[in-house]
């Protein structure tokens, strides 16, 4: 049996509130550069890459650089006023460090947006690893993500669990033989069903650590 030491998340829709704020920037940059209006439906379909690579993959005009500027720009201006800080969140976090799991994040966000949500919720110097968009070939669901924070936290795939809100996040938890766990604890987060089923799911945040303490979670 093997003894879960580390807890991996995805970001956007799982540790915190920031789906609006991220939907907000996109249709801005849309709206500028393009002058087109794109559904929030729509910017879901785009997720995967990076903020960045979103942009470059998905916008018309191909003055990539200054859209990119704006869009980080509009994030940064409306996070505060719209991401509410989330003391559910902070007293979980809290609680695992206060245990000793070694805790990190998987997100296709970029870096630099990932680094703005931290400071402005008070996050920064928490985690152990964090990988972003910026540092990964291959975005979720491809297990890279998850295979490098394992790597940097020096746990095995059978000593860790993975916590999202997508299909992508949990294909790419099974992808790397990690327990899965999908949430919909949050406003706004990104699937209403999964069709990849995790091997849990939580609706209420305060439901995840009494299960992991008495060891509910079983090894693959």
């Amino acid at each position: 049996m093997f003894v879960i030491k580390a807890v991996i998340f995805d970001f956007d829709g799982t540790l915190a509130d920031t789906l609006p704020v991220c939907f907000i920037a996109f249709k801005g940059v849309f709206k500028e550069f393009d002058n087109r209006e794109v559904t929030t439906e729509e910017i879901i379909a785009m997720f995967g890459p990076s903020e960045t690579g979103i942009i470059r993959e998905n916008l018309r005009n191909s003055d990539y650089e200054k859209a990119i500027e704006l869009y980080y720009e509009k994030y940064n201006d409306h996070h505060r006023t719209i991401v509410q800080n989330n003391e559910e969140i902070n007293s979980l976090i809290h609680q695992l460090k206060t245990d000793g799991y070694k805790l990190g994040i998987v997100t296709g966000k970029a870096r630099r947006s990932l680094d703005i949500s931290l400071d402005c919720l008070g996050l920064k110097n928490v985690f152990d690893v964090i990988v972003t968009g910026d540092d990964v070939e291959f975005p979720k669901p491809h297990p890279e993500g998850i295979n490098k924070a394992l790597e940097q936290l020096s746990v095995s795939n059978k000593e860790a669990v993975f916590l999202g809100d997508s299909d992508a996040d949990i294909l790419a938890g099974k992808r790397a033989n990690v327990y899965t766990i999908g949430v919909q604890w949050l406003p706004n987060y990104q699937t209403m069903e999964f069709k990849v089923q995790p091997d849990e799911v939580y609706s209420n945040i305060n439901e995840f650590l009494p299960s992991l303490l008495v060891s509910k979670i079983k090894s693959i």
